[in-house]
């Protein structure tokens, strides 16, 4: 007897067991864009005190490197004395603090102290769930080895952060290494730009790529914001932003002297010790920075790209806000809150530009056979939305 098949029909039996394979990987994808999302939150947050942990001075207060049970504060008396005299025991504080009461220790001591415990935060996120998304199979291909290179990353940036805290132990060193802290910064927004670029990948509506040469100078953007990134922990690391407190020129200059930029032999190191070469390779950067934001908008405007020239136009807007907070916090001579404001600022161009980047790339099926979606849009995710269409 010949038997015909029955089409399914919604609240037959088994419908809400096994849901439809597209409806489940959707899901799937949206709760694995959430996460890494949060993780881009956090580790914005943690920059950012971080950036109150260097400009209170507070970085070297915990002189010690105890993943585990560092995340335990001082609970008695005793425990703050004995990291009271663990502290006193530094340069930083025989040099530049000698006479510090205890109650202003702990001040020094809580920003670290924060600084550490949101880093091991941030870890317990990622591991936590990803090991629960591998277990459920929604990692697989690109975005698993991504995860993996961003994991190994995350311990390389918790080893940089000790090894930059043990350089500012060292006889006669009262702060950490400038190339040091440079590294640390930089790691940090290698990771915030990594988990972005995973995230904008799993956007839901299929996007067809750019252009070829809007897909350059998209990718050129986060390349740059990096480097700019770098030099401005170069300036921090060395207080730069400190001395020449005056724009467009420095001290009535608008190019320094050779002997002033390359005072230091050999001649390599002037790249980091030497705060006028510093401070002027960081205003050239920012400078590049915005004419390439600039041009870049130009370019995806005149393309036709609507998409992209949103999200260019926004990323061009940034940069000029970045710029013009930079020079408020160098002529207002670094106040904690400009300070601040800038470095967290500086994360989310780098956020915008890497989201821009990988949608210029394309996303879905879209992005091999490069044509336009046709089914309906999704509402832009998080940093996206910011970011434009």
């Amino acid at each position: 007897m010949r038997q015909t098949m029955r089409p399914f029909a919604p609240g037959a039996q088994g419908a809400s067991e096994i849901p439809p394979a597209p409806a489940a990987e959707a899901r799937a994808r949206r709760g694995v864009r959430a996460w890494l999302y949060l993780l881009a939150l956090l580790v914005v947050a943690m920059v950012a005190v971080g950036g109150a942990t260097r400009l209170t001075g507070s970085g070297l207060s915990i002189t010690e490197w105890r993943p585990v049970t560092g995340a335990m504060p001082p609970l008695s008396a005793a425990d703050w004395t004995a990291e009271f005299e663990k502290y006193r025991g530094t340069p930083q504080y025989r040099i530049l603090n000698e006479g510090m009461g205890l109650s202003d220790f702990k001040t020094l001591y809580w920003w670290e102290w924060g600084h550490r415990l949101l880093g091991r935060i941030v870890g317990l996120v990622f591991f936590l769930p990803f090991f629960w998304f591998l277990w459920r199979r929604a990692l697989s291909g690109r975005l698993l080895l991504g995860l993996l290179g961003l994991g190994l990353l995350g311990g390389l940036q918790g080893a940089i952060g000790w090894i930059m805290v043990a350089s500012g132990l060292q006889p006669g060193m009262t702060a950490v290494a400038p190339l040091k802290l440079a590294l640390h910064l930089t790691t940090a927004s290698l990771i915030l730009a990594g988990l972005v670029w995973l995230a904008a990948g799993l956007r839901g509506q299929a996007l067809a790529p750019a252009p070829a040469r809007i897909r350059v100078g998209a990718c050129a953007l986060p390349v740059l914001v990096l480097v700019q990134i770098f030099l401005g922990g170069l300036v921090a690391g060395s207080k730069a932003g400190l001395i020449y407190n005056t724009w467009p020129d420095m001290d009535g200059v608008f190019v320094p002297a050779a002997d002033a930029l390359f005072a230091i032999k050999p001649l390599i190191e002037n790249f980091v010790d030497n705060v006028t070469l510093v401070q002027f390779n960081h205003r050239l950067a920012a400078y590049l920075v915005v004419l390439v934001a600039l041009l870049h908008a130009l370019d995806a405007r005149l393309s036709g790209q609507s998409g992209a020239a949103g999200r260019a136009a926004g990323i061009a807007a940034l940069a000029l806000a970045q710029a013009g907070l930079g020079i408020a916090t160098l002529l207002l001579q670094v106040p904690l809150w400009a300070a601040l404001c800038h470095q967290v600022f500086a994360m989310a161009v780098l956020v915008m530009a890497t989201v821009h980047a990988r949608l210029s790339r394309g996303v879905g099926p879209a992005a091999s056979t490069g044509r336009a979606p046709t089914g309906p849009a999704e509402v832009p995710f998080g940093f996206e939305a910011l970011a434009g269409r």
